[in-house]
């Protein structure tokens, strides 16, 4: 194991699947993308911690000037249990939007495209539908939501 990666993977220590999901994720960035993250204390990686009728909680820096605001990425344990094509892409696409700090990728202004395009580019291309739409519906309804609330 990188131990460089290990900040990272202990809010998944509990979640030993997700966790070498995440972890292989990120041996598989390009170097200067692992660079990034190591080199910014501002990039956290932490497990979503929600719970139905309690709600969730998060600490992190609140937003700065463009470009200095946190780069966490919060993933959630129902990673672990999906196809590990479609996790990998998830979580791939999750480092996509820290490592572009939410913004375009060349050409592609929309964030949720470039996070798509970009992660594909590292070898991890969103899957064909197979059941796991009403998953990817959850994840994304509750990122837009937490964006506008």
């Amino acid at each position: 194991m990188n131990h460089s990666f290990s900040a990272y993977l202990e809010p998944f220590n509990e979640h030993p699947v997700l966790r070498q999901r995440v972890l292989l994720v990120l041996e598989q960035l390009p170097a200067e993308v692992q660079r990034d993250f190591l080199d910014d204390h501002r990039f956290v990686v932490t497990l979503d911690n929600y719970e139905p009728g309690v709600g969730w909680s998060l600490l992190m820096p609140t937003p700065g000037l463009p470009g200095r605001g946190s780069r966490c990425v919060v993933l959630r344990p129902k990673l672990a249990a999906a196809a590990e094509p479609f996790a990998m892409y998830v979580i791939a696409h999750e480092f996509a939007h820290a490592f572009l700090r939410n913004g375009g990728w060349g050409e592609i202004s929309d964030i949720e495209e470039a996070a798509d395009a970009l992660a594909a580019s590292w070898g991890f291309s969103r899957p064909k539908p197979n059941g796991e739409a009403a998953f990817v519906k959850s994840i994304f309804f509750r990122k837009e939501q937490r964006t506008t609330d």
